[in-house]
């Protein structure tokens, strides 16, 4: 299974957060350039992520973006179920509709997949995730070191 762009960057910007040291606040263009991403790529996932609890959002001059206790204690998988939604792995739907989706199994061997997938991820959470020698890492990003535009 592969996850989708805008639960990549989500991650990204929801590990750098959990390693940011107290009272570091980064702007939504600062972690957009710390982690390689386009600014409304960046923006997409922080108004998400702040709809889930997971992130803060201040404004103003003293503002800037925040992890949220619950969101270092959630489980990695109950982000991604979030973020990726349960639409179908096949395209049992589609225009045309599968002929054969009233007697195929496929589908549902698909979704026990998937859970199993998120199932896994729930062990882990996002402190887990940031453990040394990630968490060295992700304290060493830059803005300035970015690469590509953040706007």
């Amino acid at each position: 299974m592969r996850l989708t762009a805008f639960t990549d960057v989500s991650l990204r910007l929801v590990m750098r957060l959990a390693v940011a040291g107290d009272g570091e606040l980064l702007t939504t263009r600062t972690a957009a350039g710390m982690l390689a991403v386009p600014y409304t790529h960046m923006a997409k996932a922080v108004a998400r992520l702040s709809g889930m609890g997971i992130v803060e959002t201040r404004r103003g001059r003293n503002g800037g973006l925040r992890l949220t206790e619950e969101g270092r204690r959630t489980p990695v998988g109950s982000i991604v179920r979030a973020l990726e939604g349960g639409g179908d792995l096949a395209g049992c739907e589609d225009d045309p509709p599968c002929p054969l989706r009233a007697a195929c199994r496929l589908r549902g061997a698909l979704r026990d997949a998937r859970e199993a997938f998120y199932s896994s991820l729930d062990a882990v959470t996002v402190e887990a995730l940031v453990a040394p020698p990630t968490r060295d890492a992700l304290s060493l990003l830059r803005p300035e070191q970015a690469a590509g535009p953040s706007a």
